[in-house]
């Protein structure tokens, strides 16, 4: 998406965590412990994905992605599709999207990845252009 920004991935945050699983160190239920909510937000809102849930290998992950913003004021927090974030993204100004994965089967989750969208990140980047375009010369 255009207005995408401040992305923060948390990979090396899930390898950690899938490195204790694997080690013994942390339990399979602790890690696997979505809420209903969650579970239900990935059934209605959630986008399929083809990696396996790297704990139960019985289903492919689901991801859920959630919006928290001041301009959205009661919708915040709920979960939206992901082709619902391009026309919020021209409609607000800014708000944040957390990515969070979950497997429907075994009740693992893990927050993916988070970056904000909105408005104001066009607003940067349009202010740019016209100095690029015509190769530094428009101020003078």
């Amino acid at each position: 998406m255009r207005t995408q920004r401040q992305v923060i991935d948390y990979s090396l945050q899930r390898r950690a965590v899938l490195r204790d699983v694997r080690n013994g160190q942390v339990g399979a239920l602790e890690v696997c412990d979505a809420s209903p909510y969650l579970r239900n937000a990935a059934t209605y809102h959630g986008e399929p994905t083809d990696e396996r849930c790297p704990i139960c290998r019985r289903d492919n992950l689901t991801l859920v992605h959630y919006v928290y913003g001041e301009e959205l004021k009661n919708s915040a927090g709920q979960a939206r599709k992901l082709a619902e974030l391009p026309v919020l993204a021209m409609t607000l100004r800014e708000f944040q999207v957390f990515v969070v994965e979950v497997c429907r089967s075994c009740a693992w989750n893990h927050l993916i990845e988070r970056y904000v969208l909105g408005r104001d990140g066009l607003v940067e980047s349009d202010t740019d252009a016209p100095l690029a375009s015509h190769g530094g010369e428009g101020r003078r």
